[in-house]
């Protein structure tokens, strides 16, 4: 078996194939270029994006060539894939802003230098350049009604609704897959295993409007969580790549709460990890789960690629600042971004004793209960243990003048804002 397929097998990255043996004999031959796209619905992507990426990536690693598609013109479409209603549009000029901010990650996921260097490409540029008339005559004579309502995608869609925008959609992307071949030799598309619809229709249309074309398609299962949780958000929202939306801290937190139900799966989909390290890795969660290397490893290596090593350093710094309890050591501005999720609640500072203001923000339940905690060495200001039931808050506990860190036992912290 081709040793790329191999791994990708052993990964959980396969969901279909159009036909393996094609595939196979594709990679053998030689330097394949395959491409993978996303639409820029907003300016950065989210972790739920990362994985036909990553698997991308992998084929770059093999030596062949990725082309990174982004959708600067599918994007002011809409893709109705599995979505229950009707996507808002956007401006162009927001749209262009997006891909601009997506670039900037493609930057970090992949090589645009060497000798088997990706290549990024807008649908934008050749999209618009359609005329109503040439997508009627040239394209969509060779699409069947039949065809399209035979879609999942588009069959899940007719009960509530949709527009015949989005209906387009699929076609926009077969043209794609077309346009690629046609001018950069590409033969394969990857995507998510919501994307099947899309990656057969482009297929078909190549066949229909150019005669028997060599090209293949694969998609990648969508991840889910052993519980059956939706993966990739937390209370808070989504799991950005951008910085600037979910922090560094933020993100390496994210992974390294896995379960260990989840944690060997997520390390063969998101990290390059070699297999004997991950059956090394495996076998810590069988046997040593506690120290939780596995999550440690799967949290530093994706959180270093993503973001580079000096901001897995800062959030490595963050979290060993925070498990100590020395807040202080902190700057304010990574005591707000480790702090942006626990609860919070404000408090006029007119009144700045300490049992009131446990109790005032629901710290403590009681003025009795703030006292016992106080006395006991429970409650803590920014990191330091307060033991004097008399303590008044002050200036110099007001973090950047306008909010105060305390903990109340070994890891319940809240935030106090001053209004």
């Amino acid at each position: 078996m081709n040793a790329l397929l191999e791994d990708l097998k052993y990964r959980g990255i396969i969901y279909q194939m159009t036909d393996e043996e094609k595939i196979t004999e594709l990679l053998d031959r030689g330097q394949l270029s395959l491409y993978c796209g996303a639409d820029p619905t907003a300016d950065s992507l989210h972790i739920g994006h990362l994985v036909p990426f990553l698997t991308l990536r992998r084929f770059q690693d093999h030596g062949h060539r990725p082309i990174v598609l982004i959708g600067g013109g599918t994007g002011m479409i809409g893709d109705p894939s599995f979505k229950s209603e009707e996507r808002k549009l956007q401006t162009e000029d927001q749209i262009d802003d997006n891909v601009r901010g997506i670039k900037k990650q493609m930057e970090r996921i992949f090589d645009f230098s060497d000798e088997n260097s990706a290549l990024l490409v807008n649908n934008k540029d050749w999209l618009q350049e359609i005329s109503l008339i040439s997508f009627l005559r040239d394209y969509g004579k060779h699409v069947s009604l039949n065809y399209m309502l035979a879609k999942d995608a588009i069959q899940s869609r007719l009960e509530t609704g949709i527009s015949y925008t989005e209906f387009t959609y699929t076609i926009l992307q077969a043209i794609d897959f077309g346009h690629l071949n046609r001018h950069y030799d590409c033969r394969m598309q990857i995507g998510g295993s919501d994307q099947w619809g899309n990656i057969t229709s482009g297929l078909d249309l190549m066949r229909r409007v150019y005669g028997e074309t060599e090209a293949e398609g694969m998609t990648i299962p969508l991840v889910t969580k052993a519980d059956g949780k939706k993966f990739g958000k937390t209370e808070s929202g989504n799991i950005w790549l951008d910085p600037n939306r979910t922090s560094p801290y933020e993100f390496y937190q994210f992974w390294i709460n896995q379960s260990d139900a989840d944690v060997i799966r997520f390390i063969k989909l998101f990290t390059f990890l070699e297999r004997e390290e991950i059956e090394s890795l495996e076998e810590s969660v069988r046997t040593e789960p506690h120290l939780r290397k596995a999550q440690k490893r799967l949290a530093e290596d994706i959180t270093a690629f993503i973001h580079g090593e000096d901001a897995l350093a800062e959030a490595q710094r963050i979290t060993e600042a925070l498990f100590s309890g020395d807040i202080k050591s902190l700057s304010v501005d990574q005591i707000r971004d480790a702090f942006k999720d626990v609860p919070s609640a404000s408090y006029p500072d007119d009144d700045m004793n300490l049992v009131k203001v446990l109790v005032e923000t629901g710290i403590s339940p009681s003025r009795r209960q703030a006292r016992e905690d106080i006395k006991n060495g429970a409650i803590y200001i920014n990191g330091e243990r307060q033991q004097d039931i008399d303590y008044e808050i002050h200036e110099d506990d007001k973090l950047d003048g306008a909010f105060t860190v305390v903990r109340r036992g070994k890891k319940k912290y809240h935030m106090v804002k001053y209004s």
